[in-house]
């Protein structure tokens, strides 16, 4: 009798420590999810800060282009009005396409690309892209794990029991990004 106990007291623990580690590391990995979209929104927002000294560079040479300037503020604050990820993701993906669109009229001026000013803030732009890049990048791996774990065989029966679901929210590549650019010489 006192071995049937024993063996069943065995198996309870090692359930039970099965269940607690398969939880940790639930979230533990929902917890890097958090400090992954972190570093992206801090990126994000460091490139945010750049774009009013980047516009004003360009303003002074490209007076009439309105409609852009007003399209980078709006996109700006679609950035600041963002609460959710779903949202801060489409912000990011429209400040994207402004800052496109931007850059395609400072092709058009040679003043404003031979301006230090100007060149200054495009380095710190190019810089501030390559790091959005790699945070994207870093928050898309800390998803797939999250999610992997959350839909494989035993912890996926952990999760739903504490309610942790599948993450959705990945960073694509836009879908301009997707056609070759034209050059031309």
């Amino acid at each position: 009798m006192n071995k049937i106990i024993l063996i069943v007291l065995a198996v309870v623990l090692v359930l039970g420590l099965t269940l607690a580690g398969s939880y940790n590391s639930i979230v533990s990995k929902h917890e890097a999810i958090s400090a992954k979209w972190a570093q992206v929104e801090n990126q994000l927002q460091r490139r945010n800060d750049l774009i009013p000294n980047l516009v004003n560079s360009v303003k002074g040479y490209a007076a009439h282009e309105k409609s852009l300037f007003e399209n980078i503020t709006q996109a700006r604050s679609q950035w600041a009005r963002a609460t959710t990820i779903e949202d801060k993701v489409k912000a990011a993906g429209n400040m994207d396409t402004a800052l496109s669109r931007l850059l395609l009229v400072a092709e058009n001026y040679p003043n404003l690309k031979a301006d230090q000013t100007f060149l200054k803030l495009m380095d710190e732009l190019s810089g501030a892209e390559n790091r959005i890049a790699v945070e994207r990048m870093r928050y898309n791996e800390a998803v797939q794990n999250y999610n992997t774990t959350v839909r494989t065989f035993p912890t996926n029966i952990v999760a739903s029991i504490f309610g942790y679901h599948q993450a959705t929210v990945y960073f694509k590549a836009d879908d301009s990004a997707k056609s070759v650019p034209e050059v031309k010489i």
